[in-house]
C-alpha cells in the first residue's frame, strides 16, 4: 500500500519505544530482507541494533496509515551522528571502514548518516523525499557543512559491481579536501575508463546511492567489504548547500 503524502511525518525519536520500533524496521530490512547480522542483533525480538544506537539521534519517517503495524507506523529511518555524538561513542560508525581523518581534522561541521532504510512501499516518491527533507532540516538547524555515510551494494564480491563502482569513481570521486579513503584499499580496482558502460552502471547502482548523486553527492576512494551485512560499501559525501528544494523535487519526480 503506497502512502499518501499527507499521512507522512518526520521527527527525531523521543523515546526508547520509538528507537525500538526503528530497530524493528531495520531488522525487517537489513536482516530479513538483505541477510545481514551482527553481534548485538536481537533475533528473538526482531531488533537490529548496535553499540552506536544509544549515542545517536534517530530520524523517523512515520506513516499514520500504518500505526497499527509492528513498527508503530515507522516506515523509514536515518541514524544521525554529529561530531559530539561520535566523541561520546568513541568514533563514527563508518570510521571502522573508512579513514575519516580528513573530515575529523577539518573545520567542517560534519554529520554522519547511517542505518538508512525504508519500507518497500517508501523507496521512491513521497516517502524518500520526506525523509531527505527531514535530514535537510536537521542539518540546517545544526549548521552542518558536510553529510557523509556508507551506502551499499548488496553482496560481498565487488567484481559483480565493477562496472558501476568504476563509473562512480570516474565520475563522482570526491575532491581531495573531503576524499576519505577505504581501510581496505586493495578490495577494488576500477576498470579503465574506456571499458566502463555508463548506462548499465547507473542501472546497477542502488537507489539510495543514486539519490545522493542527484543531490550533488560524491564518493570517497575505494570500497569496504562488510561481511556481517553482506554488502560492498562506498562512502558518500554531500555538501549541505546542495540540499535545496529543486534537488528534492527532482528526487520526488524520479524513479529509483
Amino acid at each position: 500500500m503506497l502512502a499518501d503524502a499527507s499521512s507522512l511525518h518526520v521527527s527525531v525519536a523521543q523515546s526508547q519505544e520509538d528507537i525500538r520500533a526503528a530497530q524493528r524496521l531495520r531488522y525487517d530490512v537489513f536482516v530479513t530482507e538483505l541477510g545481514g547480522d551482527g553481534p548485538l542483533v536481537d533475533h528473538e525480538n526482531r531488533l537490529e541494533k548496535d553499540v552506536f544506537d544509544r549515542f545517536a539521534d534517530h530520524l523517523l519517517l512515520r506513516d499514520d496509515s500504518r500505526y497499527d503495524s509492528p513498527t508503530r507506523g515507522i516506515a523509514g529511518v536515518y541514524r544521525l551522528m554529529t561530531k559530539q555524538h561520535a566523541a561520546a561513542a568513541g568514533q563514527f560508525y563508518s570510521e571502522s571502514e573508512f579513514d575519516l581523518s580528513i573530515l575529523k581534522h577539518s573545520t567542517k561541521n560534519v554529520l554522519e548518516l547511517g542505518r538508512s532504510c525504508l519500507h518497500p512501499d517508501m523507496r521512491s516518491g513521497a516517502g524518500l523525499t520526506a525523509l531527505w527533507q527531514g535530514v535537510a532540516h536537521y542539518a540546517e538547524a545544526r549548521s552542518i557543512d558536510t553529510l557523509f555515510g556508507v551506502a551499499s551494494f548488496q553482496g560481498t564480491d565487488p567484481l559483480r559491481f565493477q562496472n558501476a563502482l568504476s563509473y562512480l569513481h570516474q565520475a563522482y570521486l570526491a575532491p581531495p579536501d573531503i576524499r576519505v579513503t577505504s581501510r581496505t584499499p586493495d578490495a577494488f580496482t576500477p576498470l579503465p575508463n574506456d571499458q566502463i558502460d555508463r548506462k548499465s552502471a547507473m542501472r546497477d547502482t542502488p537507489a539510495l546511492i543514486k539519490s545522493y548523486l542527484k543531490l550533488g553527492g560524491v564518493i570517497g576512494q575505494g570500497v569496504y567489504i562488510d561481511r556481517a551485512f553482506n554488502t560492498t560499501d562506498v562512502c558518500m559525501l554531500l555538501d549541505t548547500t546542495r540540499l535545496c528544494k529543486d534537488a528534492l523535487s527532482r528526487i520526488a519526480r524520479s524513479r529509483p
